[in-house]
């Protein structure tokens, strides 16, 4: 079964309680890895800088302590591989309804169901929704 590292444990642990239960079920299931969780103004001003976020310091989900926001990537990583990410998206966003949580992926902003309308693609970020 797959479990996470020690860094992947404590990056989810500075997140909100909600994506901890989410992806600790997903682990059960699909090996991943967790990137990001909480961010600081220098890290996540350093990625707006980087082209490689759309928000700057304190508007992004990862400014939030308890994070809002958590990137996770399926193990063993492969940026080129587009189908694999959009598969354990749809895999964690099921986890997460049958849970009765809410997420908002990267792949898809706008939760319309279409991958292929996004003008920033951003796989390993997922969201929890309050409403």
């Amino acid at each position: 079964m797959p479990r996470y590292s020690k860094r992947s444990k404590e990056r989810l642990a500075s997140c909100d309680e909600r994506l901890q239960e989410v992806f600790n079920e997903v682990i059960k299931h699909v090996d991943c890895s967790v990137l990001e969780g909480h961010r600081s103004k220098e890290r996540q001003n350093k990625l707006y800088d980087e082209g490689r976020t759309k928000v700057k310091y304190p508007n992004g989900r990862h400014n939030i302590s308890p994070s809002k926001a958590v990137d996770v990537t399926p193990y063993p990583v492969d940026w080129e591989d587009r189908e694999r990410q959009t598969l354990f998206a749809g895999f964690v966003i099921g986890i997460a309804r049958g849970m009765g949580y809410r997420l908002r992926w990267g792949g898809d902003w706008d939760m319309d169901f279409k991958v292929m309308d996004n003008r920033f693609d951003d796989f390993p970020h997922f969201e929890i929704r309050d409403k």
